[in-house]
């Protein structure tokens, strides 16, 4: 599977930062940083991240995904999980993040489910 972080701006301003593949030790840091520049490159009210096509988390990329949902929460925003796999659902579920990411799925409006005409960034890891 692809490695890559792609970033998506709604003409809403939602930013969208959907993974490909997996968020671990050597990919958490970019995990947030896409958060980060979600922020600062479109100051976006609401980010949703897409987790449909990420295959792994560990301990450091739930902090990632943790760092994120408090620097865009710190400026006002709302931060969403979106589309989770089972696997995922389930790590969330047991951590107690579910609910901390307000997590919806695709079946409840998720991010995958709008067609709204976007603009892309990627970055490949």
């Amino acid at each position: 599977m692809d490695n890559a972080i792609r970033t998506t701006v709604a003409d809403d301003g939602t930013v969208t930062v959907t993974v490909l593949g997996e968020i671990d030790y050597s990919r958490a840091d970019d995990v947030a940083q896409s958060i980060r520049d979600a922020l600062v490159d479109w100051s976006a009210t609401l980010v949703r991240v897409d987790l449909r096509d990420a295959s792994f988390i560990d301990s450091t990329g739930l902090g990632a995904l943790i760092e994120g949902y408090r620097d865009v929460t710190e400026r006002g925003g709302q931060f969403l999980v979106v589309n989770p796999t089972e696997s995922f659902r389930r790590v969330l579920d047991v951590t107690g993040l579910a609910g901390f990411f307000g997590l919806i799925s695709s079946s409840a409006g998720g991010v995958a489910d709008e067609a709204q005409p976007e603009r892309t960034s990627a970055t490949g890891a």
